[in-house]
């Protein structure tokens, strides 16, 4: 069976929730090879056997369940889609403000509804779908990630987002 690698992107954590070394290692012990971290927010790169992503995301949250007490939703990408996302550059379509942040969110299954995009909530913008990523851009206030709660408005609480930045980050592992 061929190998490729993965991304792993999980839900909610912080350095101070979880430690990369330890989900590192949990990744490790359930038989995931060259895994490596990328910065603290929860995002893990690895090689394994082609796979169903989503047999992927359950055997990496069984596996933080047992190393670490504690589960993180986990939504797997290969990381030649990311870099497919990346080189497509889905905001060139859109005029952006000046100084917007650009953000990925990843579900784990396309909308039930169609949804009429763009919508916008107090400056943050989601854009556009494309499959089971959406793409967002937000300018920041003073009321902090305001951008999250029109995404968890319009997608619910099963997705996790990261910046353009990150994104490029993790597809470079």
């Amino acid at each position: 069976m061929a190998i490729r690698r993965y991304a792993a992107f999980l839900r909610g954590v912080t350095p101070m929730n979880a430690k990369m070394p330890a989900v590192k290692r949990a990744f490790e012990r359930a038989g995931f090879g060259d895994v490596a971290t990328v910065l603290s927010s929860g995002n893990v790169v690895f090689n394994a056997s082609a796979s169903y992503e989503e047999s992927l995301a359950r055997k990496a949250e069984a596996a933080m369940e047992k190393e670490l007490g504690r589960a993180f939703p986990a939504i797997v990408r290969p990381v030649d889609a990311l870099r497919a996302i990346l080189d497509s550059d889905p905001y060139k379509a859109f005029r952006l403000p000046s100084g917007a942040k650009r953000v990925v969110t990843f579900l784990r299954d396309p909308p039930k509804a169609k949804l009429d995009l763009p919508v916008e909530r107090d400056g943050a913008r989601i854009l556009c779908l494309k499959g089971t990523e959406a793409y967002s851009t937000y300018v920041r206030t003073p009321r902090g990630p305001v951008f999250m709660t029109l995404i968890e408005k319009t997608f619910g609480k099963g997705v996790t987002t990261r910046t353009w930045e990150t994104l490029g980050k993790v597809a470079a592992k």
